[in-house]
């Protein structure tokens, strides 16, 4: 029950349904916002509310919803139920497109998750959708929503007919227009036009007896005449006649569609309510996304613990202004005091906090979400009573304090534990002795009657009730005595003051008349007051402390948990660089034992030679120590590598013989360039420099950078480049020849052998273009390359690569 009727004017949610409406796509949401209504039934105010918050949820991750076409076509529909009756196109492309956004929106519900959003699936699963219907009046209506020629097989030929007769008449009257241009009756730029569905030239009315035809209209200065020339009156006639069978045939596609619309009307109505149900919650999604509102929790019983509450109203019209509402904390419940009864200061705040609260709770239970705090709770109330304003009505012979009696009196007999009672100005209206008698009485039975309410009020001796009984407690409105202004802020559990003497001295009544009041209601009242204000300062001042105390001990919370999970990331990363190390730990004693394995078999190839099997093995004994002490190399970029997996990155660990000394090397011996598998032989050699032939590639290099191979190790390499290295071969090199290679971090004698061997393979691959990168550094690597490409026939031209690709630390090479 909603006392009185007037309740949503009061509350000022007669303005919150108009803003709920205009959020409405057509009138079928506008009707359902019209009979939106206060409920006390627990499941259909929580279906409510949960249909909304998942519409939310839509609005602010779904961009995919289909929102066009919202028609209401009712009327529609029941003008058609009396046979003979007919649809007009406009009417017809509306249901058309209104069935098209129906079947969208229950197919967008019905492809998603299964209890993704389970209010608003339920919805559908009862609606229907009319595929053939809409197929139907496809075949008939356009996109524009007139009927197409071929509509039917009659339609196409009349419509076909009216083109040629039409064509026709054009051509005469072209043709009778230039005559007449030619002649000086018509002016050049004339052109037919039509009067009253035929075709007719406009002329002066001084050559209109020089023009053969039949007058039909004149212009409305009498300066022109429309004349129908004779040759077309009979070709016209035939326009009407077939216009009229147009017309005739159209209306018999339409009747035919109409009776087959007809039998599933009362299904497409109920399809209609539920694209008006839909339409409904939209506009409740977009208006509580515009005042912040939430799905708080809800149980079935009466109670309010709402924290951070916001009037909706109030929040709007500040946020015009750029201004912030200050939020209310309000609490009722049977532990701490079911009746709040607040004090405090004129213009403090009272009246809002208890609109606030009568405008929250009723639009909970209309299934509107609210504007509160994540953490409020709410409740259900059977009946909300409201006295508030002035009542005073000359019909009735009312006075205002008679009305407010009135509204005690309905509350008094109505009044039950699951009732909502909200009074401002207590006991006001009559004089103050005996109307705050008669208010801490009506106080006493609301409390007998265990019913829940927010009370407004003045009277000192209403608080002293409150501190008295249990049930009602006292609440504040607090005010800032120094800056002479209300906070706005409810405190709950102290009394408030007036703060009369205050507020009159800031508004600058006379002090006399001031100490000649407080003379008059003496000094205990005066000191009495003095203490609450003091009380109410010094509680404010230990809420504070309170809440700067809980900031403190949340930021404490999360840094301990940001702590506690850095520990818990180094502990992982911890493990993880065991496990990395024991990896490494285990490659390097692989990597040993192939060194070991090859060392052996070098040995036994170079037949074992004293001296060649010294150095081999005094290499060997240089690799343990290297193991043993635990040194590692660093590559830029590769982390810790040993020498041979830095001279060699994409194969295996490998072990080679000591190089012969070039002074041994003559013309003729198998060779090959240092960190490389390809032998050659050698051809000539000028001081230090030495031309080799690998294959038939003939290239130049230094003598410093070959080492002799021996006859045993040149045939297994032979062997074992034409049995299993398909690397080596042409089609090998092409299907894994890279177009970059990276030389950065390598020595200079590094880099060049490995460039010879990359451009020699670039060359025989007809790579055509190829980059190398060796960085900017000291730029001793680019002069490295850059020298040695001069020498190499070959290379069409090198030059660096693009600023924004490496400018300088990057050389481009292109191939002939």
């Amino acid at each position: 029950m909603i006392y009185p009727q007037s309740y949503e004017q009061k509350t000022g949610f007669d303005k919150i349904r108009e803003m709920v409406t205009v959020r409405c796509l057509s009138p079928l949401g506008e009707e359902k916002v019209r009979e939106m209504a206060f409920s006390s039934q627990y499941d259909y105010i929580r279906k409510r509310l949960y249909q909304t918050y998942e519409f939310v949820q839509i609005i602010q991750e779904d961009n995919n919803f289909p929102s066009d076409h919202f028609f209401d076509v009712r009327d529609s529909l029941k003008k058609i139920r009396i046979e003979g009756t007919y649809l007009l196109e406009k009417e017809l492309f509306d249901i058309r497109r209104s069935l098209e956004t129906i079947n969208a929106i229950v197919h967008f519900f019905r492809s998603k998750e299964e209890k993704l959003y389970p209010h608003l699936q339920a919805l559908t699963a009862n609606v229907a959708t009319f595929p053939q219907l809409a197929k139907q009046i496809d075949n008939i209506l356009d996109k524009f929503g007139d009927i197409k020629d071929n509509a039917s097989p009659e339609l196409s030929a009349i419509r076909k007919k009216l083109a040629q007769t039409v064509g026709s008449i054009s051509k005469t009257l072209n043709s009778i227009l230039r005559t007449a241009q030619s002649e000086g009756l018509v002016e050049k730029d004339v052109t037919p036009t039509m009067r009253d569905g035929r075709l007719v030239i406009p002329i002066s009315p001084a050559f209109k007896r020089k023009l053969k035809g039949i007058v039909h209209d004149e212009s409305a200065s009498g300066k022109t005449v429309f004349i129908e020339p004779a040759e077309v009156v009979e070709a016209n006639n035939k326009i009407r006649e077939l216009e009229n069978e147009e017309k005739r045939e159209i209306v018999r596609i339409l009747t035919a569609i109409t009776n087959r619309i007809r039998p599933e009307i009362p299904e497409i109505l109920l399809s209609y309510q539920f694209l008006a149900e839909i339409d409904f919650i939209r506009a409740k999604a977009l208006f509580a996304l515009e005042i912040g509102a939430i799905l708080p929790v809800t149980g079935d019983k009466p109670q309010i613990d709402w924290i951070g509450a916001v009037h909706p109203l109030l929040y709007l019209a500040h946020k015009k202004q750029n201004k912030l509402v200050v939020p209310l904390d309000i609490e009722l419940n049977p532990e701490k005091g079911r009746l709040l009864l607040i004090s405090g200061p004129n213009a403090g705040g009272k009246s809002v906090c208890l609109k606030t609260a009568g405008l929250l709770q009723y639009m909970l239970q209309c299934g509107m979400l609210i504007p509160v705090g994540e953490r409020s709770k709410t409740g259900i109330f059977k009946d909300i009573f409201l006295d508030i304003g002035d009542e005073q009505s000359i019909e009735n012979d009312l006075s205002s304090y008679s009305s407010h009696l009135t509204n005690m009196k309905f509350m008094v007999k109505n009044a039950n534990p699951l009732s909502l009672i909200l009074i401002d100005e207590f006991g006001g209206g009559t004089e103050p002795q005996i109307g705050g008698a008669i208010a801490e009485a009506l106080l006493h039975r609301f409390n007998e009657k265990q019913s829940f309410g927010i009370i407004t009020t003045h009277y000192q001796n209403l608080k002293t009730f409150a501190e008295n009984h249990e049930g009602v407690v006292n609440g504040a409105m607090l005010y800032d005595r120094h800056e002479m202004q209300p906070l706005f802020k409810l405190s709950i559990g102290q009394p408030g003051s007036s703060f009369a003497v205050d507020i009159a001295r800031k508004i600058g009544l006379p002090e006399d008349v001031i100490a000649e009041a407080s003379e008059k209601v003496g000094k205990d009242y005066i000191d009495m007051d003095k203490y609450l204000q003091d009380i109410l300062r010094d509680k404010r001042y230990w809420e504070s402390k309170r809440q700067n105390i809980r900031q403190q001990e949340k930021r404490l919370e999360e840094q301990n948990e940001r702590y506690q999970s850095l520990m818990e990331k180094i502990e992982s990363q911890r493990k993880e660089i065991i496990a990395q190390a024991k990896t490494d730990a285990e490659r390097m004693l692989s990597d040993a034992n192939a060194i070991i394995e090859k060392t052996i078999r070098e040995i036994k190839e170079a037949q074992a030679e004293k001296e060649k099997t010294k150095d081999v093995r005094k290499t060997l004994d240089d690799f343990k120590q290297n193991i043993q002490s635990g040194e590692r190399r660093k590559v830029q970029g590769e982390g810790y590598k040993t020498k041979s997996e830095k001279n060699n990155k994409n194969h295996q660990p490998s072990f080679a013989l000591p190089p012969v000394p070039f002074t041994q090397i003559e013309t003729g011996d198998a060779v090959r360039i240092k960190g490389q598998q390809t032998v050659g032989n050698v051809l000539e050699i000028k001081d230090k420099s030495v031309i080799v032939a690998f294959g038939s590639l003939k290239t130049s290099t230094k003598l410093e950078l070959l080492e002799k191979v021996s006859n045993n190790q040149q045939k297994k390499e032979n062997r074992s480049s034409t049995t299993s290295n398909s690397l080596n071969t042409l089609a090998g090199k092409k299907l894994h020849f890279k177009p970059e290679i990276d030389i950065r971090g390598m020595r200079g004698d590094e880099a060049l052998q490995a460039i010879i061997y990359y451009v020699d393979d670039a060359i025989q691959c007809s790579a055509g273009r190829v980059r190398i990168l060796h960085g900017t550094g000291t730029g001793a690597l680019r002069q490295i390359v850059r020298d040695y490409l001069k020498t190499v026939n070959g290379i069409k031209r090198f030059n660096d690569e693009h600023v924004q690709f490496g400018g300088t630390g990057i050389t481009v090479v292109e191939l002939e």
